[in-house]
């Protein structure tokens, strides 16, 4: 199936891009389609030096409600559903091994792989009103590809409750157990949003990028390896110039100057 590039937006403003979800009839729900023009948007602000942070936004009255249901059922070949699959597993993977922080802006519901999405980003912005599940269990398909991410986000109790009775969890219940980092009323959401993605694009790009790849990398380690590890990464990182001057500034008591090197 082909769906239109509309169906994904995009708008770049201070060095940040907003990708917006835009499936509002369809609670935004991951079709192929949807999944290739994310894919390409992230490939493409990957090479985009004048992006330095991504919002994942989303029109309507919903985040993302997971997969298209009757886009799933319309092909009931196994290649089908390993082609599915791979292709999300793909997408949430770019998610974390793009060089830049991907903040999810939350409102409605974000279920199944909508709330792998959300899972999936570096930080959560979420509306006081949107809800999360991963309700697979109820319609007998567990969410086991969701599992993957929502299981590095919160403890392992926490998730399998959800993942076990698919019961929707609320905002501040989703702060409590790490899914999302902030909770605010509906109206402040998107400038909520904006002003942590402001503050984190004001950082050296270069600094944030070898941070963001370091901290996915060692928290799959042993301690040992683990400090191993971000040891040799803060020797690169010390041997930048935007280290140099970061602390230049620092000690000169005056604003640095990222070069991005």
């Amino acid at each position: 199936m082909t769906e239109s590039p509309s169906i994904l937006l995009r708008d770049d403003a201070d060095g940040i891009a907003t990708l917006t979800l835009n499936r509002p009839d369809q609670r935004n729900a991951l079709s192929v389609g949807l999944m290739t023009v994310l894919e390409r948007a992230l490939d493409a602000i990957a090479q985009d030096p004048s992006v330095k942070v991504v919002i994942l936004a989303a029109a309507g009255p919903a985040f993302c409600a997971g997969h298209d249901l009757r886009e799933v059922r319309a092909d009931q070949r196994r290649e089908a559903y390993e082609a599915l699959f791979a292709q999300c597993s793909r997408l949430m993977v770019k998610l974390v091994r793009l060089a830049k922080p991907v903040i999810a802006r939350v409102h409605g519901v974000a279920t199944a792989a909508g709330c792998q999405l959300v899972a999936s980003c570096d930080l959560a912005v979420a509306a006081d009103g949107a809800r999360f599940a991963t309700p697979g269990v109820n319609i007998g398909l567990f969410c086991s590809t969701p599992m993957v991410a929502l299981s590095r986000n919160v403890a392992r109790k926490q998730a399998m409750e959800m993942l076990l009775t698919g019961d929707m969890i609320p905002a501040d219940r989703a702060r409590e157990i790490g899914l999302v980092n902030r909770v605010v009323p509906a109206v402040e959401l998107e400038a909520a949003t904006l002003a942590l993605a402001r503050q984190i694009a004001s950082k050296s790009p270069l600094t944030v990028a070898i941070g963001k790849e370091a901290f996915y990398r060692q928290a799959e380690l042993d301690l040992e390896a683990a400090y191993a590890y971000a040891s040799g990464v803060m020797t690169r990182n010390m041997l930048a110039r935007d280290a140099g001057e970061g602390i230049d500034a620092f000690l000169a008591k005056r604003a640095p100057r990222w070069t991005g090197e």
